[in-house]
């Protein structure tokens, strides 16, 4: 209990270091492949908020999704790539594979679907080379591009809220 207190002190050290390098760059093309960071321990709608994208015209294909959970049981078969705080070392290295994928994937568009702030997922949003992120904004300014102010359970709101302003801007 006490390791992981110290544990996530080391990763929010790394984390506010990242913050003081991000990029803020131009939305400047259609958006064709969406990465989306989803905390499925307080939200379990994940297929359902790819049902939303889809409607957009974005192909299944092009959308790959993450999850982390808090309580993350590594014997437990889950339908999607998912991880929890073993993922993260010390330091606030991420040791797992498919988890390093994802952020040095240079996505159109960072969906970060979490509205509490967990060191853990900020650390991965702020790693990210998406070249467009989009969170809530309850979440910390400095990372994401733009915030959408709605609640977690309404995705139909948020796509499409997204969705209205990516149109606007073309």
């Amino acid at each position: 209990m006490f390791l992981n207190y110290i544990k996530e002190f080391f990763v929010k050290k790394s984390l506010k270091n990242n913050l003081h390098n991000v990029k803020n760059e131009v939305f400047t093309s259609n958006i064709q492949t969406i990465g989306l960071l989803i905390d499925e321990s307080n939200f379990h709608h994940s297929s359902d908020i790819k049902n939303e994208l889809l409607v957009q015209g974005i192909a299944a294909e092009n959308i790959t999704i993450v999850a982390y959970r808090s309580k993350f049981n590594e014997k437990e078969t889950y339908s999607r790539p998912t991880f929890g705080k073993k993922d993260i070392n010390w330091k606030g290295g991420i040791t797992a594979v498919f988890l390093n994928e994802f952020i040095e994937t240079e996505f159109d568009l960072l969906i970060s679907y979490y509205t509490i702030e967990t060191a853990i997922l900020m650390m991965i949003t702020s790693k990210s080379k998406a070249k467009f992120k989009v969170g809530f904004a309850s979440v910390d300014k400095n990372l994401n591009r733009w915030m959408i102010d709605t609640a977690i359970e309404n995705y139909k709101l948020f796509v499409f809220e997204l969705f209205k302003y990516l149109k606007s801007i073309k």
